[in-house]
């Protein structure tokens, strides 16, 4: 270079410069895109092992698991009474009070509302089945019970405003204690998962829903409500299928876990999964890195003992970590061998 002159890059350096900060973004980027997923991903257990905790301490002082959800007996208050909770509700515009209620500040308890999220899903999670009158708490071409699909003030469910998470539904116990079926919905006390083959340690208290398109995979069949207050049922009736509150009481072991046949393959891509006539775990996402083969990706599931891991949805269908028992069901609740 002659002297007196500045030194500077040629335009092949240049060009050579640009390729390298190219190519090291794309060897970068997936990595950052994992290490976002995975922080998500832990963000979310956290959550669900704070809400594993919080519904501990609730048995401590109640003696039994919060009930998933009830018919309320009006439209602000959490009170409900036990000949309200039928087959249907008897008044649609009072809307439910979801076990999420019982664990809010609001309620004199210890959670604050996003600890019912995961960062994961869109919003944190699917909106209430009555979302009330905030237009940021609706879905697009949501109805709520009264038929509304725009924001209205009443009803509003009583229930965390985004709820990531389901219940298991065989601890979780529904509110059809006054109905015809041959079997009702009982209080679980958690002496009864205790006593369980694999005891509280080893059976599932709550896990993530599965999310697809504006939440509609917790639509109900040939609905546009999106039942969010739902618990999951983990178990079939042997000949009753999914529908557990139709299955005889005669003979003994009428439950079973479901089969690989009846688990969704794939990232459950479908609408109506919590009305799934297979199985309604394939309402259970699948949507954290891990996991793979035909199954799809990873959960969080909370145990009943507090703790949190992350598996495959087949995976605690093979370990049976669903319990023994249908223990939120009258009758003979065992589960077959």
């Amino acid at each position: 270079m002659r002297k007196g002159k500045a030194a500077g890059f040629t335009l092949i350096e240049l060009l050579v410069v640009i390729a390298i900060i190219a190519l090291l973004i794309g060897i970068l980027l997936p990595s950052l895109g994992k290490a976002r997923a995975s922080a998500r991903a832990i963000k979310c257990a956290a959550n669900l092992r704070n809400v594993g905790m919080a519904v501990t301490q609730y048995t401590v002082d109640n003696r039994y698991f919060p009930l998933a959800y009830a018919y309320a007996d009006s439209q602000e208050g959490d009170s409900w009474k036990l000949s309200d909770q039928q087959e249907e509700n008897p008044t649609k515009g009072n809307g439910y009070v979801h076990w999420s209620w019982a664990l809010l500040k609001g309620s004199g308890n210890g959670l604050a509302e996003d600890a019912f999220t995961c960062p994961t899903l869109p919003k944190g999670g699917a909106p209430r089945t009555n979302p009330g009158p905030n237009i940021e708490h609706w879905e697009s071409g949501q109805v709520n019970d009264l038929g509304d699909s725009s924001p209205s003030g009443l009803p509003m469910d009583r229930q965390a405003a985004r709820m990531a998470f389901t219940g298991n539904d065989a601890i979780f116990s529904r509110n059809k204690f006054n109905v015809g079926f041959r079997r009702k919905n009982q209080f679980v006390n958690p002496a009864m998962v205790d006593g369980a083959t694999r005891g509280a340690a080893g059976t599932i208290l709550a896990t993530e829903f599965a999310h697809y398109d504006n939440w509609t995979s917790l639509a109900a069949r040939d609905e546009q409500k999106i039942k969010s207050h739902r618990p999951v049922q983990p178990f079939v009736g042997i000949s009753a299928g999914a529908d557990v509150y139709s299955e005889p009481t005669n003979g003994t072991k009428r439950f079973r876990y479901p089969t690989e046949d009846e688990i969704r393959e794939g990232t459950q891509g479908a609408a109506h999964l919590i009305d799934d006539p297979s199985s309604i775990l394939n309402a259970v996402g699948r949507h954290h890195q891990g996991g793979g083969g035909k199954y799809g990706g990873n959960v969080n599931f909370v145990f009943c003992d507090g703790h949190v891991d992350s598996k495959n949805v087949w995976d605690t269908i093979e370990k049976r970590l669903w319990g023994d028992r249908v223990y939120s069901l009258t009758g003979d609740n065992r589960v077959k061998d």
